[in-house]
């Protein structure tokens, strides 16, 4: 595959905005599409997304915005996608366009709900677009710390590690630093699974679990991800690289956390209804937990955490009574 030309990014929530952020560094145009018109008006006027992360300065410019999303398809050779995983479905019903030549690389924390696959699978299988065109964008990275261009840093992950790299450079820049992985498989499902371990970090905390728990939860958690990754795709990896590791910590302990709010929110009585209305954001975990459940009924890998979580979100366990049972578990 040439050198892409044209980037597509498909969504208009944060990480969508960081992405595009990130890519208005070094290339010379971006294609965004995203569904509300009242939003592409302010962006192209005042060049700043008004509803995510509006403190980041988009260089309007540069920037290609439709909701068409045929029309934003067609024009570019890289998609990047970064729409929650529960609606990639919905989405992309509309889509006509033809995508199997397309270097597709996902920003997607999830896992899609219908079939219970990621993102990787998904589009292997639905579009057949083949593994070594699929790529997988990863932190530890928060949306909002590249608005505020702290110094982050992601890995991009892909079979054809040259594409990887392509990509990588591609939002390289003064405040991202990048790492490139041959497995898109391992770090995909390490990002959905430390969604859920955010949630159960939340959980602890809002229940006046202190710093001290809070390290056994997580330390627990990266063996969790570990003997599920392992046995859901065993190849050779360092479960300590930032693109796990790094990952699981930023989303457990950070205030941008999402689903480490939603946790808190959970922990303090709100319903699951109540607390998503509150966020008015997709906190991917309380998706991921349901899924990885079910996926976990073929392979029976030991994950207390994850089950923890789906008793108190889709069983209605009292989570006071969830993670005392919990903590009994933990070493």
């Amino acid at each position: 595959m040439s050198q892409p030309q044209k980037i597509a990014v498909i969504g208009g929530g944060s990480w969508a905005t960081a992405i595009v952020k990130m890519l208005c560094e070094n290339v010379d145009g971006v294609w965004w599409w995203m569904r509300n018109e009242e939003t592409i008006l302010h962006i192209q006027k005042h060049g700043h997304n008004p509803n995510y992360i509006s403190a980041a300065e988009l260089q309007k410019e540069k920037l290609n915005i439709s909701s068409d999303l045929n029309a934003i398809v067609s024009e570019a050779d890289t998609l990047v996608l970064a729409v929650p995983s529960a609606f990639l479905k919905q989405t992309l019903a509309q889509l006509h366009t033809d995508i199997k030549d397309k270097f597709i690389i996902s920003a997607i924390k999830g896992i899609i709900p219908e079939n219970n696959t990621i993102v990787g699978d998904f589009f292997h299988n639905q579009y057949k677009i083949p593994y070594s065109n699929i790529g997988v964008v990863t932190g530890p990275c928060h949306a909002e710390e590249v608005a505020l261009e702290r110094l982050s840093y992601l890995t991009v992950a892909c079979e054809d590690v040259e594409k990887a790299q392509r990509f990588s450079d591609q939002i390289s820049c003064r405040y991202i630093k990048t790492n490139v992985s041959e497995d898109i498989f391992g770090t995909e499902i390490a990002a959905v699974l430390k969604n859920v371990i955010a949630i159960a970090s939340g959980i602890c905390h809002s229940l006046g679990y202190g710093d001290n728990y809070q390290a056994v939860l997580v330390s627990n958690a990266i063996r969790e991800i570990k003997r599920f990754v392992d046995v859901a795709h065993p190849i050779k990896r360092d479960i300590k690289e930032s693109a796990y590791l790094g990952d699981l910590l930023v989303t457990a302990y950070s205030q941008f956390s999402r689903n480490r709010t939603f946790g808190n929110m959970i922990g303090k009585g709100y319903s699951v209804r109540s607390a998503q209305l509150e966020m008015n954001m997709i906190a991917e975990g309380y998706y991921a937990v349901k899924c990885i459940k079910e996926i976990n009924e073929k392979y029976g890998v030991s994950m207390p955490i994850t089950e923890a979580v789906y008793h108190i979100l889709y069983e209605k366990i009292s989570p006071v009574i969830e993670m005392r049972l919990l903590s009994d578990q933990l070493n």
